[in-house]
This record gives structure tokens, sequence and C-alpha cells, in this order.
């Protein structure tokens, strides 16, 4: 009985040191709320704990990450999407839970759903094409994400049987379903350059993205439009010899979800983060990283530290928001994504990323769009758009930075007349045409 106890004491020890132990306060800083996670060091742990709080949707404002040993501790200051420390005690309860457990990836909600993963070559109108294709192969979309970098796409979209509500796991139909697709996507570089994939594993999908870009080697390929860069990242490599580190800094516009981005692909490319400090502004980004190889060695040559700089720059840029944000908010119904999407090509809009989900029987779907040249697109073709698909349904929930700065920094100028003939005064005629704010005069 005894040696039976001592076992048993043994394992309740080895469980308290490897689960996470997780501290949120409200009471320290006054800005943010404060949640500290502390547990025995291993791989991947601090993608884990970063992957909790985006999940959420939750701002890092500011993050401190120490990994002394075989202790880890973090320490991240963090806010709602408005500027706001967490008050809600479901929210606060569910970042507790998730934090302290071994595996906080949560896919639940994927759960009687077929998996369908594509890479290749992005194009104006290939969304649509897409869901047409799936919407006569009988497949409904349940939940979708969709992202484009230098001229590659990459999706993980959700689908379910539209007759049966069920996962997809006829052979035949999956085959078909895998060929189409692939039809589609090969683009300029024939078959080979499309891949299409149909699963019922589950994965977190963000993470899932990442990694099909990375293995499509997005980061080494020439963009096929050329957008203006208003935020450039800023990534340098130094070796620090003395520790053993690799001391990487990136620097760019502050948004959510940033430091998961970065940190998944630290991952993914078998480094470690021993340490890490990371600083917002009002609208910039400070990320400092102490990295090893898993085997302990830092990064040892000229052509791996570009490659380092190359993945990070397009790890950044693959979430960047080009284009209009547009959100449709309607009743579900079959074929609804086709139907939205043809209206998007047909009057020459191209969708650089979306997110699709939906929620009993509404669907919630989130577009950016630019021209078919990469450029801001036309007012009045979003707003003739808005009326096909229906204003209350499709709204413009943003613009690109660009737009915003235009309309901040231009110099005025007096035509004819005393008239002013400014591009800022262009832009803030656009910006109330698309109803976002009052006057422009």
């Amino acid at each position: 009985m005894e040696w039976h106890s001592c076992l048993d004491e043994y394992e309740k020890l080895v469980i308290r040191m490897t689960t996470p132990r997780v501290v949120i306060d409200n009471s320290v800083c006054p800005t943010a709320t404060l949640v500290k996670v502390d547990s025995a060091r291993r791989y991947g742990i601090l993608l884990d704990a970063v992957q909790v709080l985006a999940d959420l949707n939750l701002s890092i404002k500011k993050a401190y990450v120490s990994s002394d040993g075989q202790w880890f501790m973090d320490v991240f200051h963090v806010t709602d999407l408005n500027g706001n420390k967490l008050t809600d005690e479901s929210v606060i309860s569910c970042i507790e839970q998730s934090l302290e457990t071994t595996d906080p990836d949560r896919t639940h909600k994927f759960n009687g759903l077929t998996a369908l993963e594509l890479n290749g070559t992005d194009r104006v109108g290939l969304l649509s094409e897409v869901f047409a294709v799936l919407a006569d192969l009988q497949c409904d979309v349940v939940d979708a994400k969709v992202w484009t970098h230098n001229g590659r796409v990459a999706s993980l979209i959700y689908v379910k049987d539209s007759e049966s509500g069920s996962p997809i796991e006829d052979s035949e139909q999956i085959h078909r379903i895998e060929a189409c697709l692939r039809n589609l996507l090969k683009g300029d570089n024939g078959i080979h350059g499309a891949k299409t994939l149909v699963s019922t594993a589950l994965t977190h999908t963000e993470r899932r993205l990442h990694q099909m870009m990375f293995a499509d080697r997005d980061y080494e390929r020439t963009p096929i439009l050329q957008h203006k860069v208003v935020s450039p990242v800023v990534v340098t490599v130094q070796n620090w010899d003395e520790r053993g580190y690799s001391v990487v800094n990136v620097q760019c516009r502050d948004r959510t979800k940033l430091l998961f981005d970065v940190v998944c692909t630290l991952i993914d490319m078998q480094y470690v983060v021993f340490h890490a400090t990371i600083n917002t502004t009002v609208d910039k980004a400070y990320l400092e990283f102490y990295i090893r190889h898993t085997d302990g060695s830092p990064i040892s040559s000229e052509p791996e530290r570009h490659r380092v700089i190359q993945c990070l720059q397009a790890a950044v840029e693959r979430r960047a928001s080009e284009g209009i944000w547009l959100e449709l908010c309607t009743t579900y119904r079959q074929g609804l994504l086709a139907d939205v999407t043809r209206t998007f090509r047909e009057n020459g809009l191209n969708v650089t990323r979306a997110e699709i989900s939906t929620i009993s029987d509404m669907a919630l779907n989130v577009f950016y769009v630019t021209d078919a040249f990469g450029n801001v697109a036309d007012p009045k073709i979003i707003d003739s758009v808005r009326q096909k698909i229906g204003l209350g349904n499709l709204k413009v929930k943003g613009l690109p930075l660009l737009y915003q700065e235009k309309a901040d920094g231009e110099e005025k100028g007096v035509g004819v007349g005393g008239a002013v003939l400014t591009l800022g005064n262009i832009v803030r005629r656009n910006l109330y045409n698309l109803g976002l704010i009052k006057s422009y005069y």
C-alpha cells in the first residue's frame, strides 16, 4: 500500500509540474489585463499559449517570454479588440481552462465536417469558381478561410453533404471533388502546381494555412501584382555568439494575431524561442526573439539567415488586409457563396482574403476585395455590387490603410474659383459615398 501511495503522489507531482499554471490579473496594469502562464518547458508551449489568445481575438499589447533551464514563463498584456481590459468572466474562464491543458487546439466545432485543403495559383474569380464547383457537387460550405500571397492561394474549407448533412466519405465523390478542384487550381504551372486534399482530420485552421503557404514556398515567389507598400515588414537576424542565440527582430504595423503568425512560423521552421519581448505603440509592433534550432544551435549561415527573414516577412504579409473589407450577413442558403463571389467576379473584384462561417442558419462572411490589378476598388463598383447583393446584407466595414493615409495626409490645393481639387478631397468623397464618414466637406 505504501509503495502504491508513493506512486500516486509521484504521478500527482508530475501532473502539477507539466500542467501550465495560469494567473489572470486586472489590478497590476491600468490599461490591460495580465495573463501569466508558467510551467515545465516543452517544445511548442509558447505557440499553444499565443494560439489560445489569438483564437479569442484578443489583442496582445506587450509580452515577455522567458525560458530558463527547464522552466517556462509568459506574461501577456492583453485587451479586447476595443482596447478594453477583460471583464467578461466567461472569457476569463475560457482563457484559464484553455491554457491549463496540454492540448489547447479547439477544433471540435468542425466535428462532422469534411476538410478540403487547396493550394494553387491565384487569379481573379478563382474563389467564385471553387464555390460554384462545390455547389454543383452538392457540398455545403460551413466554414472556410482563404489566404492569398505572392500570386498563390491557400484555403481550408469545411463542407458537408448537402442532402444528408453528413461528412463526405464516399470515395468516388471524394475523387471527383479532388479532380475538379485540382483542375481549377493548376494555373500556369500545370497540374503539378495545384494541390488538393480531402480529409476528415481536424487541425487548427490558421496554423495549417501557414504550413500550406510555407510548403508552397510562397516566400520565394515574386508578387504578380505589385502593391504599394504602405507599412513594410522589417526583419533583422543577428547572432549573439557569447550566449549562443540568434536574435530576430520584427518591426511592422500592429494588428491582431500578429504574434501568433510569427511564432507559428518560427515553430514550423524548427526553432525554439527561449526569450522574447513584444511591445506595441498606437499602430506599430516591435518583436524581439532569442532563438535556437531544436538541436540547440543558432543560425549558422547567410542563406539560412536570409530564409528566416523571407519566411517571417511572408508570415506577416499573408494576413495583411489588402483591399476593401466587406461583411456579408444574411440567411444561409445553398449556393449563396457561389452567387456572391460570382457577383464579385462579374464586376472585376478580386478576393484577396476571406473568412466564411455559418452559425445556425446565418451566414457570417468577410471578404477583402481589390480590383483586378490589385488596386483599391472603385467605390462606384463597390456600391453597385452592394445593390445587387443587398445593401442590408453586404456592408463596408473598412478601407485599406492607403485610403486612410491619403484622406488624412494630402495637402489641400485650390482650383478654378477657389474649389478644392486635391486627391485628399476625392478620397474623402469616396469615404462619404461608402457611408464611412458623415461629410467630406
